[in-house]
Formats: structure tokens, C-alpha cells, sequence
């Protein structure tokens, strides 16, 4: 069974109660009582009556059915109500700008996607996201009021304080983009930015409930390449909230150094993957892709003329549709950058002694099915892999838009996960 979070019987941190009750209902797929609650939050039964009739009147909660447990009256089931409250999340990306609407327990109910304004004017960018924000909602039929906030996953660096997207690489016009603030106004929502691996961790986290492990690595794989972490339940941010560059782990990148002579075969993680690197390998190895990315000398723009999705993007969904077809050339190249990838992640494993490595990303989950492998067995059979303990390695299973729900997890891991410090959100 998980752990769960603690209470105190103290009203003046009825807030935080409110929390920790919802969080264990939450984490309960089959809901509970109010004497399992009372057993599992630490809380006095009187409290949890008080907490518990609260929520029930914010519809967060419902009755619903009775159990029998042995003599005396059964005891009423208390479940999670799903469609009480939502909140979006918004992933920034170089080519496209993903919008999800996620309820209470995490669903994604809705989501669209919009090109990625080139940010010469920060308001027309704030227009767009604000717009397409108006229109997620709309189109879903959720009450406006019932939304908590928004989430905003960006590329890094971010000034989490300021809630300005600093410098992020791909995006050279976005530079001091004050977005966080901007879209606040905009939309009249509380709005929460964060770099996106790191929501892409929260998401994994928030979503996977009771199995939810207590510290693992999120291997984020998409444009660029990160890692979010995840320490004692809690995301390792860093003093910038910049935390999981780990783009420049060195690596053994013998296969896909291309010199027959061995030389170049270490360097950095990061640029040895890179979705446009890969995508002209494949053409070098003669894996069928559509013109249009790369010239002469072989550098692809992340991000084409027109401002609509990347050619690089459409390439990889042709190598991915070559995976699929059992194309040995493609199959290779994935699992070659698999194993890069998971040599990284054992620096990682053997740094914080972590037994969990999961990996997703815009660009992962389409060649998983033979990255997966041999990222699994590059790390489980590292001779450089220092703890003794199993090291699980998995994939997300919450897809391309990992980073989008990973934002708008944000939202409800703030509005729901109990802190001491009381971080509810507040308009």
C-alpha cells in the first residue's frame, strides 16, 4: 500500500486537511470511507466528518454506495467527482503549442494544438495562447469556474519567479517572454510555469496514484533532451527551477558516430540523439524519408518556413511508420539511440541510487517500441551501474502530449497534493 501524506487536528490548517483528505480520496480508485481516511490521514474521526462534508457540499466528493465490515452500520464508499473541477495545461514547443483540459482525476477530457507563435510581438503570442485557451474550454462545455488554473510547460531556462521564459534553444525570438503574467491577465486564470521536463515528472507522478514511486528519473526526449527527477515525492527543481539539463552527458556514441576509423566516439548525449541528427542518419542509411529537412551540409531547421509543424516532426513520424513497418535500418537506428540514451541515464541512476527510470516525450513514443529495449538493457547491464538494487525501466504511457499533461498536472498537484506550507492556489 502507498504511503500517504499525514494531517494534524489543528484548525487553523483546515486547508491543508481538506487536502490531505482528497489527496488519499484521489489516490483510491475505489474510494473510501471515512473510517479508512480517518486510519490512512492520521485525522480524527470528528475532522474527517468536517472535511469530508465540505468537499461532498464543493462536489468534490460523492457518496457513493455502502460496504459491510463485519457488525454495525456499513460504512459509506466516498469517491473522487472527476468532473467538479479541470485545469489546462500548455506545452511550448518549437514547432507546435499543445493544449489539454484534464479533470479532477487527471483525464484528459480535451485538447488542440496551435502553431507556435515566433514571439516578435509577446502580446500577439499571449493573444494566441490566451485565444486557444478560451476556445479548449469552451469547446469541452466546462463552467469556466470549475477550471483551477493553467499550466505552462516551456523549454528552458525560465525565470520560475518572474515567470519569464528566458532563452529557450529553438526559440531565439522568445527570449524574455513574459508569459506567465501576460496570460494570467489574459485568461483570468492562475497560471503556474514550469520548464517542461520537470511537468512532464509531476505528470508522471500526480497520474500514477498509489503506484506512484517514490523517486525515479523522467528521460524526457523531445526537441531537446532532459531529465526531470523526482526525489521523496517531490520534483527536484533546482534553485532556477532550471534543474535536468542533462544534455550534456557524455556518452559512448560508437554506433551512431558514422567513422569507420572509431574516432568521435564520445560526446554528448544531447547532440548524438537529436531528432534532426537521427533523421539524417536514417537517410544516410537508407531508411525511406520525405525531402525537405536538412541541406547540404546536413543541419535541419527545428522548426520550417511556414511556422507550422517542423519538418524534422514529419520525417520522425515517417521513420516511426518505418519502425512499425519492420524496416531493419530504422529498427537499428532506434535501438542505437536507445542505448545512448540509457548510457546517460545510468550517470543519473548511479548519482542518486534511483530504482525507477521512465522514459517519454514528444519524440520518444514513436521509436519505443525498439528504443525501450535497449535503452533497458544498456542501463540494467551497464558495467558502470553502482547499485546493486533492480532498476525498473518503463515508458510513460501518457503519449506526445506528456509535457502538456504533465502542465496541467501542475495545476492539480498545487490545488490538490497536501503541503505543509499551504500551497493551494489562490486567485
Amino acid at each position: 500500500m502507498a504511503e500517504h501524506r499525514r494531517g494534524a487536528n489543528l484548525p487553523s490548517i483546515g486547508g491543508f486537511n481538506r487536502t490531505v483528505v482528497l489527496d488519499a480520496v484521489r489516490r483510491s480508485p475505489d474510494g473510501l470511507s471515512r473510517v479508512e481516511l480517518a486510519s490512512r490521514t492520521g485525522l480524527s474521526a470528528q475532522t474527517v466528518s468536517n472535511v469530508t462534508r465540505f468537499l461532498i457540499e464543493a462536489g468534490m466528493i460523492v457518496e457513493s454506495g455502502t460496504v459491510v465490515a463485519g457488525r454495525g452500520k456499513p460504512r459509506t464508499i466516498l469517491r473522487l467527482e472527476p468532473g467538479s473541477r479541470y485545469a489546462v495545461g500548455v506545452h511550448v514547443d518549437p514547432a507546435v503549442v499543445t493544449y489539454v483540459l484534464l479533470d479532477l482525476a487527471g483525464t484528459v477530457v480535451a485538447s488542440s494544438t496551435t502553431s507556435t507563435p515566433t514571439a516578435d510581438d509577446p502580446s500577439e503570442v499571449v493573444r494566441t495562447i490566451g485565444s486557444a485557451v478560451d476556445g479548449l474550454i469552451a469547446d469541452a462545455g466546462v463552467d469556466v469556474d470549475g477550471v483551477l488554473g493553467v499550466g505552462i510547460a516551456s523549454p528552458g531556462p525560465i525565470d520560475v519567479d518572474a515567470g519569464i521564459v528566458v532563452d529557450p534553444p529553438f526559440l531565439p525570438r522568445w527570449r524574455d517572454v513574459p508569459l506567465r503574467d501576460a496570460l494570467a491577465e489574459a485568461t483570468g486564470y492562475p497560471v503556474l510555469l514550469e520548464k517542461d521536463v520537470t511537468a512532464a515528472a509531476v505528470g508522471e507522478m500526480f497520474l500514477a496514484g498509489e503506484s506512484s514511486a517514490r523517486n525515479f528519473a523522467f528521460v524526457y526526449f523531445g526537441t531537446g533532451f532532459g531529465v526531470g527527477l523526482v526525489v521523496d515525492h517531490e520534483p527536484v527543481r533546482g534553485v532556477g527551477s532550471n534543474a535536468g539539463d542533462a544534455g550534456h552527458i557524455m556518452v559512448d556514441q560508437r554506433s551512431l558516430a558514422g567513422t569507420p576509423d572509431g574516432s568521435g566516439t564520445r560526446g554528448e548525449v544531447g547532440a548524438a540523439v537529436a531528432p534532426d541528427r537521427l533523421v539524417r542518419i536514417a537517410r544516410e542509411r537508407g531508411v525511406a524519408l520525405s525531402g525537405g529537412v536538412g541541406d547540404a551540409a546536413g543541419a535541419v531547421s527545428p522548426v520550417s518556413s511556414d511556422g507550422s509543424v517542423d519538418a524534422v516532426n514529419r520525417a520522425w513520424d515517417e521513420l516511426a511508420e518505418a519502425i512499425a513497418a519492420g524496416d531493419e535500418a530504422a529498427i537499428t537506428l532506434a535501438a542505437e539511440a536507445g542505448t545512448v540514451m540509457g548510457d546517460a541515464a545510468v550517470v543519473i541512476v548511479n548519482l542518486l541510487d534511483i530504482d525507477r527510470v521512465v522514459f517519454g516525450g514528444p519524440f520518444w513514443s514513436r521509436i519505443a517500441s525498439a528504443a525501450l529495449p535497449a535503452a533497458r538493457a544498456a542501463i540494467v547491464g551497464s558495467p558502470l551501474l553502482v547499485p546493486k538494487h533492480a532498476v525498473d525501466v518503463v515508458e510513460s504511457d501518457r503519449g506526445t502530449d506528456v509535457a502538456a499533461v504533465g502542465a496541467a498536472c501542475l495545476v492539480l498537484d498545487a490545488a490538490l497534493s497536501p503541503r505543509a506550507s499551504g500551497l493551494l492556489i489562490r486567485r
